[in-house]
């Protein structure tokens, strides 16, 4: 009974930022519990590996292509998949980060980090929830961070969009909960990931990072699949407008200090 709560059968997911890293991870992870996924990226053939793998497992797995700064194409393709199938799930990975001081930030790079972390997981989370709503079900999950919490120097764009993300998701929750819609967040910490690798390749950075962690290792992406199954899923029927963190413990640890004599 317990293990059917997590099962994803008969159930649509589009998973957005699909085709690498996290989403990737995130995609095959529905797809082999059961959903059928529409794995969507604005890199097509990266997409379609993703869904040729899922394939080969035997799980239903279609590709397509979306950025999510094209509020239209958001909603035409979200569309497209909730009229043919229903979209029950909706899953939204894609951010990016440009590590500078503010006092180095340039316009266009600020641009940049609000134009697919605010208005990007914005234009998701308007045209599933326009969806949804009207049908009356279905759940959004997008991906925050552990910056939403803790920052360091050269984060300050990223923290306060991860930020963002999380009181966007509060607001939708709240706003669409009367609509039997769930709305909540993941918040990972360190993950290993091709956008991860040239951070991780330096020894001192990755050692500082690991260190961080309870485990005093980086995560790996497919650590986030259970997280994402359990927001997706009947599990968690009563969970919205919340955020969990997948974060190996640094959230609980930041700042420890262990005393003499007490390790």
């Amino acid at each position: 009974m317990s293990a059917g709560l997590f099962d994803l059968t008969g159930r649509t997911a589009a998973v957005i930022g699909g085709a690498s890293g996290i989403g990737e991870a995130v995609a095959l992870g529905c797809a082999r519990q059961g959903a059928r996924v529409f794995c969507l990226d604005i890199n097509e053939e990266a997409a379609r590996r993703v869904s040729a793998r899922a394939a080969a497992d035997g799980c239903a797995c279609d590709s397509g292509v979306v950025d999510v700064r094209d509020s239209a194409a958001d909603d035409r393709v979200l569309g497209e998949i909730d009229s043919k199938h229903g979209l029950d799930i909706v899953v939204c990975t894609p951010s990016i980060n440009v590590r500078k001081p503010i006092l180095r930030y340039t316009d266009e790079e600020l641009a940049r980090v609000l134009d697919v972390n605010i208005k990007g997981n914005f234009h998701v989370l308007r045209a599933s929830g326009r969806l949804m709503t009207a049908r009356r079900k279905g759940s959004i999950i997008l991906f925050s961070s552990i910056r939403s919490q803790v920052v360091e120097p050269g984060q300050a764009a990223y923290a306060a969009t991860k930020a963002g993300i999380l009181q966007l998701v509060k607001t939708a929750a709240a706003e669409f909960g009367p609509s039997n819609v769930r709305v909540n967040a993941i918040g990972p910490g360190v993950i290993e990931t091709p956008l991860t690798a040239p951070i991780k390749a330096n020894k001192d950075w990755y050692d500082a990072y690991a260190s961080k962690s309870v485990f005093n290792r980086w995560g790996r992406a497919d650590e986030l699949i259970g997280a994402t199954v359990f927001l997706a899923s009947d599990a968690a029927s009563y969970v919205t407008g919340s955020i969990v963190f997948v974060d190996g413990g640094w959230l609980a640890a930041d700042g420890r200090f262990t005393p003499p004599g007490m390790a």
